[in-house]
């Protein structure tokens, strides 16, 4: 039980990795590298290398500055301290509402993953989904920390090992573009490929759940090394093996590649992506819940802000998630979830590059907040005015 109204500290370097990585690694790389072949053939990979540049830099920004926020409330801490209090709580609401979004992003893309078997009432098996990794959480921190470590290994092996066997059927003819490589369209194809990139920084929101606050840097670096080079080698070695248009043709694109190459791999790939879909939702409804309870906090919510008998935010994990089912029953569709998810989060993004802007010292720090800065606010105005 949590003593005193706080959190108990059980999150080690593993946990945390796990949480940025399984918060990243989900639903995005198993439906994303489909529609953004789609929209622009195998001229996609372009989008993946600039959204891979632009994370991370928001990423390096955000590890530049975790140390500032080692005491209570992460993020709301920081940005309070460099931006005053009511950007901080407007900051803290839209992120609260990218993660609800998020979630519902994740429970839509499982769904897709579903009809690979034929499974009917997909909205109904959602929505039991998310009851289910809700109750996890309420189990503690703990409880659902391990069940990341475990489901975020049980996706990463076989990710890797599935990039690694489709390498040698590249062929190079898979490269040629097939459909028309507009700037309209790439500028889309960027906004939906950077849903796969957020959720790193989950890492850095349990502050006050992790054993010692120095390893949040460490995590971060960790996950976008992880993230990148998995997503980076993956989506040359889908195109390269089946084409651009077999991808942009499947609502499950990594378990039609590997169904393509391989026969029968397809249902087994479909599973590994379920699971992965799993680690994702459990990893964001974490970060959720712990927003929703910051702003529980600062704004004198009652029971928003109260902790169960297992140290967990109960009221915060039950009203994220019943926001996010809801969010369902109104739109089942992945990729206008994952675009509001996106938009919403590349606001508070672009403050984590701004508050390193104006914290750090060195000239390399302050190149990265740079780039990051103007890249997400580039992508966040073209999403507007296009």
């Amino acid at each position: 039980m949590a003593e005193g109204g706080t959190y108990k500290r059980s999150l080690g370097l593993i946990e945390l990795v796990s949480l940025g990585v399984g918060g990243t690694v989900g639903s995005g790389i198993f439906v994303v590298p489909g529609i953004a072949a789609k929209l622009s053939g195998a001229g996609s990979l372009i989008a993946w290398v600039i959204v891979a540049i632009s994370a991370s830099c928001v990423l390096l920004s955000l590890a530049y500055i975790s140390g500032r926020f080692t005491g209570l409330n992460g993020f709301y801490s920081l940005f309070e301290s460099v931006f005053g209090a009511k950007v901080a709580g407007l900051l803290m609401v839209l992120y609260c509402i990218s993660s609800v979004f998020g979630v519902s992003t994740i429970a839509a893309g499982i769904g897709q993953y579903i009809t690979f078997f034929d499974i009917g009432s997909v909205l109904l098996v959602e929505i039991f989904i998310l009851a289910v990794f809700c109750g996890v959480n309420i189990a503690g921190i703990a409880f659902s920390g391990m069940t990341e470590n475990i489901l975020t290994a049980i996706k990463i092996i076989p990710l890797v090992l599935i990039t690694l066997l489709l390498i040698p059927f590249i062929r190079p003819e898979n490269f040629a573009q097939t459909v028309p490589l507009t700037t309209t369209g790439l500028l889309a194809t960027i906004i939906i490929v950077y849903w796969p990139f957020t959720g790193f920084e989950i890492s850095a929101i349990p502050v006050e759940e992790t054993k010692d606050t120095a390893l949040i840097q460490k995590a971060l670096l960790l996950v976008m090394t992880i993230v990148v080079l998995l997503y980076l080698i993956l989506n040359i070695a889908l195109i390269g093996s089946v084409g651009a248009a077999v991808l942009g043709a499947s609502p499950a694109p990594i378990a039609t590649a590997a169904g393509v190459v391989f026969s029968h791999a397809g249902p087994v790939v479909a599973f590994i992506g379920i699971i992965a879909m799993l680690s994702a939702m459990n990893a964001y409804i974490i970060a959720t819940s712990r927003v929703l309870r910051t702003l529980g906090e600062r704004l004198r919510i009652p029971k928003i802000r109260d902790l169960g008998r297992q140290g967990t935010p109960v009221f915060a994990l039950v009203a994220g998630c019943t926001g996010s089912a809801l969010l369902l029953f109104f739109s089942n569709r992945f990729e206008a979830l994952a675009t509001v998810s996106v938009i919403t989060t590349l606001v508070p993004y672009i403050f984590f590059c701004i508050a390193a802007w104006l914290l750090a010292a060195e000239r390399k720090a302050r190149l990265f907040a740079a780039i990051g800065m103007i890249s997400t606010a580039a992508i966040l105005a073209v999403y507007f005015l296009v």
